[in-house]
């Protein structure tokens, strides 16, 4: 865990809800009765969480590097000097891109990259509940479970 956990989750997660926003992009307009409408939903409440989470990043750590940080191999999780900048395979993995829709099976493919997403979701926030001690993130962790 360390003193970086919390920068490290919000880092993750925020990577993790673009994603989200990035996938629903993909579906707004569809014209599949409520596909589009959650697609929204998620674009709202996740955009609201994404600044929060930046506001938090910049009150906490402000000697914090710009750019989404992990813990590098063998790094110290209590100082910022024992971490690295997240790699874009990290990157990758947090946002769950891997593939593209294509115009037939866009809506297959948002829902059910929804169910593996927010899957990965409520691990990540399980982890925050275990892990964190401070109480916006445990707040915000209970959220997501919830919702």
């Amino acid at each position: 865990m360390g003193r970086s956990y919390d920068l490290r989750w919000i880092d993750a997660m925020v990577q993790h809800h673009t994603g989200a926003l990035r996938m629903g992009a993909y579906v707004f307009e569809i014209g599949v009765p409520g596909v589009g409408a959650l697609a929204k939903e998620i674009w709202r409440d996740q955009a609201q969480e994404i600044k929060a989470m930046g506001q938090w990043r910049k009150a906490w750590y402000p000697e914090a590097p710009v750019y989404p940080v992990a813990l590098a191999p063998g790094g110290d999780p209590d100082a910022m000097g024992g971490l690295i900048r997240m790699t874009d395979a990290q990157i990758a993995a947090m946002r769950m891109l891997e593939r593209t829709p294509n115009r037939d099976n866009r809506v297959t493919w948002f829902l059910e990259g929804m169910l593996q997403h927010h899957g990965g979701a409520l691990l990540m926030a399980q982890d925050a509940l275990a892990k964190s001690r401070n109480p916006d993130i445990r707040r915000l962790a209970a959220a997501i479970i919830v919702a």
